[in-house]
């Protein structure tokens, strides 16, 4: 019998050029090591260009790794969220095209945890109201909220794939 611990979390391809769509499925296949057939339908926000989602289970750290076998095509629009396990903490990463890679530690109910650390930093190293909110802005992600959120109300609806890792 395996005490090998499993989390769940999902995976956002919010937009993905048809072309690119099979190198997505064998990355996210190559990572969970189970086949990945994703139901890909048109994104409406962005024509021409396709979205998926799917859910999967395997062990803790997965969402990095998944994170990791998809940025090798930049041109995605992609986001990756692994729930909290025992002793883990959730994670959410966000990648968009101009923006890059966004990456923040999640609760159990799946809000942005802004650690002492991070906390002590900015209020050392902001001046006034309109830094420090901009600062929080950072740490919470807001401009790739802002850039994934037409992608995101394009998903409503669409269908979804589950994903569990084979040993």
């Amino acid at each position: 019998m395996s005490t090998r611990s499993s989390t769940s979390g999902a995976i956002y391809v919010h937009s993905s050029p048809s072309a690119v769509c099979p190198h997505v499925e064998w990355a996210i296949s190559g990572t969970l090591n189970v086949r990945a057939p994703l139901q890909w339908t048109a994104q409406p926000a962005a024509p021409g260009q396709l979205r998926a989602e799917c859910s999967w289970t395997a062990e803790p750290g997965t969402a990095g790794k998944l994170v990791g076998a998809l940025r090798a095509w930049p041109m995605l629009r992609f986001e990756i969220t692994e729930d909290p396990s025992q002793g883990i903490d959730g994670e959410r990463f966000c990648f968009a095209p101009v923006l890059g890679l966004w990456h923040t530690r999640t609760g159990a109910n799946g809000d942005i945890m802004v650690g002492e650390d991070q906390l002590r930093t900015l209020a050392i190293n902001t001046r006034n109201g309109e830094s420090f909110a901009h600062h929080v802005d950072k740490l919470l992600g807001a401009a790739w909220d802002e850039a994934l959120e037409p992608f995101r109300r394009a998903g409503d609806g669409a269908p979804v794939t589950w994903l569990h890792q084979v040993g």
